[in-house]
């Protein structure tokens, strides 16, 4: 998104508020941002919110001073138009080529993509022809999200709401992103495991999900079909990215093994706990019985299980190995036991990259022997690195 030229355009529904949020993620994303809005959206949120947000002047009537042609520039030197929300009735004008103010005329004119992040009623939603116009604006080319479910500003509950400001970001970013990922399938995994030991104590990691969640969103904004099995941790699924939750160890074992013959490259960057309690106390251990004795046993190696399984069939299997000493010679290990081919290593004793926080400095370790070095980076461009990488061997391997 970083330097992209983008127009919000905002129509008049209660949902405009929304909007503010959306703005605020575009820029920080780096994006050049510009809002146009219709008269009845100034009714629910003042130009002045867009413009404080934005830095720029607000255009909403076709009059007011700016270049005379700006209806037909601004379309045209912009990479991206968001109309947020879509109301019904700008819907059906925009279907039907009526452009009776700025921000209609500014679409018939424009070059740009186009996306189109409806919001209404239900049932003004669920309307044959609010249907009918939604499907026009798709056969023409343009990029429509699907409104979310629940309470709605009228009482009732049902389709209409506005998308997550975030969620319109993510499909933005994967309309001004190039496609290079485009039909292949690809599974990450991130987080921790937790083992139980009673009902409220557990074994885990300091795994935040941040490296493997950058991962699964840069792979849906490039195009890929992508799966993320992730333990419990605080991140945000990415938009369009096919979701699993799991706990325990044995939890994605499973749901890897569920998924990985469907998968085309498969990146292992959770934290697995290696070790889990032998036996599980059905209540809670309490502190006057003393100091319990907790015996451990070995969790299955789910990489190691993967790199034995995909021998017969393309599958490129790329692992994370998250050290504190001896930082090659351990991800060299692993990267020759577990049949990789490749293997992502850092230290994570640092401070500024290792568990937490959003920077990362990798070593990517190559069968056949080559180490690659990178500088500090911040985790989502180490996510593209990875996948760079990732889907060169991929093209070298199996000739796509």
């Amino acid at each position: 998104m970083k330097n992209r030229k983008v127009i919000v355009g905002v129509t008049g529904g209660i949902a405009a508020y929304k909007t503010a949020e959306l703005v605020r993620l575009l820029l920080k994303e780096k994006a050049h941002v510009r809002v146009a809005m219709t008269e009845n959206a100034a009714r629910f949120v003042a130009p002045l919110t867009f413009e404080a947000l934005s830095g720029s002047p607000v255009i909403q009537d076709m009059w007011q001073h700016g270049r005379s042609m700006d209806h037909i520039f601004w379309g045209q030197e912009s990479d991206l138009i968001i109309i947020a929300p879509a109301t019904a009735n700008f819907l059906a004008k925009l279907a039907h080529g009526i452009g009776d103010d700025f921000l209609s005329t500014l679409l018939i004119a424009a070059t740009a993509r186009i996306l189109i992040c409806p919001s209404m009623n239900d049932q003004m939603f669920l309307n044959p022809i609010v249907q009918d116009n939604l499907r026009l604006l798709k056969e023409r080319g343009m990029a429509v999200m699907q409104p979310g479910e629940g309470p709605l500003a009228c009482r009732t509950s049902g389709p209409g709401r506005l998308p997550e400001p975030e969620d319109i970001l993510e499909y933005a970013g994967c309309l001004l992103t190039e496609q290079n990922l485009s039909g292949l399938r690809i599974l990450v995994t991130a987080g921790p495991t937790v083992e139980p030991i009673d009902p409220v104590r557990f074994i885990s990691n300091r795994s935040s999900g941040k490296m493997g969640y950058a991962l699964a969103r840069a792979a849906r904004r490039r195009g890929a079909k992508v799966t993320l099995v992730s333990g419990p941790c605080s991140q945000t699924p990415p938009y369009g990215v096919a979701f699993l939750p799991v706990k325990t160890a044995e939890d994605m074992r499973r749901a890897v093994l569920e998924n990985q013959s469907e998968t085309d490259i498969l990146i292992k960057a959770a934290a697995v706990c290696d070790f889990r309690p032998k036996t599980v106390q059905a209540q809670k251990i309490k502190k006057g019985s003393g100091a319990p004795v907790l015996k451990l046993v070995k969790n299955p190696d789910i990489l190691t299980e993967l790199g034995e399984m995909r021998a017969n069939r393309a599958c490129l299997l790329v692992g994370f190995a998250a050290e504190t000493e001896e930082i090659i010679a351990h991800a060299e290990e692993k990267l020759k036991k577990k049949h990789l081919d490749m293997i992502v290593a850092n230290d994570v004793s640092r401070k500024d990259a290792g568990f937490e926080s959003d920077t990362n400095m990798v070593k990517v370790l190559y069968k056949g022997g080559r180490i690659e070095e990178t500088p500090l980076m911040k985790k989502t461009e180490v996510a593209d690195l990875v996948l760079d990488r990732a889907k060169a061997l991929w093209s070298e391997r199996f000739g796509n």
